[in-house]
């Protein structure tokens, strides 16, 4: 049965100097030939994050190899790999002044390295045109390739973060070819390679996972040493996608946060249109002081 939508997911469209700077920061995209994970994969907080300045990039061409049942961006075999995409992101960062650059792509099962290099290239090239920005990467789970993983890590981003998305239980159903255990196993890598580099995930819900479920994924996140999560509300971007199962009030959400600062997490971002890179900079830094003062 389909679910009303709350009134709390109600999305106040931008105006005045909001929607003067989400179209400004549009034609930038367009003008370099880039691609944003905030337009393909049709976020609620475009228009807040935009109008602020801030951006998520997707390199590796905008079509994935996968075909997640809740994800809105493109599936297919890409055609494309652009090695001069990551100096074009660092250029819009540049021009746009970021402080924080979150920088995502699509699966590319078909490449070897899963787009690794192109990642190390990305954040390389955002360091020479930006060196005071700090960078964060979403990079898939390269099929638990980890010499591709320690080529990443090698680059120093200043945030590793790949989402386990779903709850065990219905992540086979809910991720097409991601597999649980390898998210897990992913992070704690990460941290192994870097331990002076925060580790972040990201749960949607909504999708049929129960309260026990999540607090469990919680427990699995913080034993990979996972210093970040966010929490947001599944919304079905098409109805060829997976239905929403429950909508989480804002007192849930926030039952959430405190559990997940329970367990130890170093910041915990929780709320119904709450996405992975949703008050990204706020997240980094309070994660970096924590390892800062443990190391």
């Amino acid at each position: 049965m389909t679910q009303r939508k709350p009134a709390w997911l109600k999305i106040n469209l931008a105006s005045g100097k909001e929607l003067a700077a989400f179209k400004e920061l549009k034609q930038t995209m367009r003008g370099k030939t880039l691609h944003t994970v905030c337009e393909e994969a049709k976020c609620p907080n475009i228009h807040e994050c935009w109008a602020n300045r801030t951006a998520t990039f997707m390199i590796l061409g905008d079509i994935c190899t996968r075909a997640c049942r809740f994800c809105a961006v493109k599936t297919g075999l890409p055609t494309e790999l652009d090695l001069a995409e990551p100096e074009r992101v660092a250029e819009a960062a540049e021009q746009m002044g970021l402080k924080h650059v979150v920088v995502t792509s699509v699966a590319r099962d078909d490449l070897a390295d899963g787009g690794a290099a192109i990642f190390a290239e990305t954040i390389k090239a955002i360091r020479r045109r930006l060196p005071l920005a700090s960078v964060e990467v979403l990079i898939p789970d390269f099929l638990g390739n980890w010499d591709a993983l320690k080529t990443v890590m090698d680059a120093r981003p200043d945030v590793l973060n790949h989402n386990i998305e779903t709850v065990r239980r219905l992540s086979d159903r809910v991720r097409a070819r991601a597999k649980y255990d390898r998210t897990l196993a992913l992070l704690q890598k990460a941290r192994e390679f870097q331990p002076a580099i925060p580790t972040k995930s990201s749960l949607m819900i909504g999708v049929g996972e129960t309260v026990e479920e999540i607090l469990e994924t919680m427990d699995d996140l913080r034993a990979a040493d996972v210093n970040i999560l966010t929490i947001g509300q599944y919304l079905q971007p098409t109805k060829k996608h997976l239905e929403v199962v429950k909508y989480y009030s804002p007192d849930e959400f926030a039952m959430l946060r405190e559990e997940g600062k329970k367990r130890g997490f170093s910041h915990v971002e929780a709320g119904p249109l709450v996405r992975s890179s949703y008050h990204a900079h706020e997240q980094a830094t309070a994660a970096q002081a924590s390892i800062a003062g443990a190391l």
